[in-house]
């Protein structure tokens, strides 16, 4: 398959038939091949204009090499040079691998993060609790409905997700301890504290 530049328009030749290009690269393409029509037409040649257009046709061909996975050759349209363009090797492009999981820094950040959150949602409670005991079912279903949508977006965030996991665990397990707290015999305390 060979690139060229032909009256303004991009044109492929010994391309499949059915041959479609993303539209960015098709777009690029035509762009391209505009430039160099108007380029060629100038009574005066800037050189930096013609080394433009060979830098933007040759990557151009880089990027059409990729896209259809073969050899291209590329036929410079200013200096009438044709380019052999070389399809990247699918073999040679290794993918990343993963990063190992940092389980002792996460467990450790989640259980400082439940310990900080357990004690604040067991304080709040209490405190709605002598209240009104529906102030601190509600208070306790909105502290949940309001961090959810937090907890769930940090859960593919490298270092946020193991924030995530102990706030989640925090509020759980607040839950019960209040809960264990009212099943409780009620003492001097209460059943969600002093009274």
């Amino acid at each position: 398959m060979e690139l060229r530049a032909d009256q303004g328009r991009a044109v492929l030749v010994g391309a499949p038939d059915r041959l479609e290009l993303p539209p960015a690269l098709a777009d690029a393409l035509d762009d391209w091949a505009e430039v160099a029509r108007a380029v060629c037409q100038e009574t005066q040649i800037d050189q930096a204009a013609v080394e433009l257009v060979s830098v933007r046709g040759r990557h151009l061909a880089s990027r059409l090499a990729a896209t259809v996975g073969t050899d291209i050759s590329y036929a410079d349209p200013v200096r009438g040079i044709i380019e052999h363009v070389r399809a990247p090797d699918q073999r040679s492009q290794r993918t990343p691998t993963p990063e190992p999981t940092p389980w002792t820094t996460g467990i450790t950040v989640s259980v400082f993060t439940a310990a900080v959150v357990l004690p604040a949602v067991i304080t709040l409670t209490s405190g709605l609790s002598r209240v009104h005991p529906l102030l601190a079912f509600f208070g306790n279903i909105t502290i949940g409905a309001g961090l959810a949508p937090s907890v769930w977006l940090y859960r593919n965030t490298p270092m946020w997700r193991w924030v995530g996991y102990g706030v989640a665990a925090g509020v759980l397990l607040a839950w019960v301890v209040l809960l264990l707290g009212t099943l409780g015999p009620p003492g001097p305390i209460g059943p969600l504290g002093p009274s």
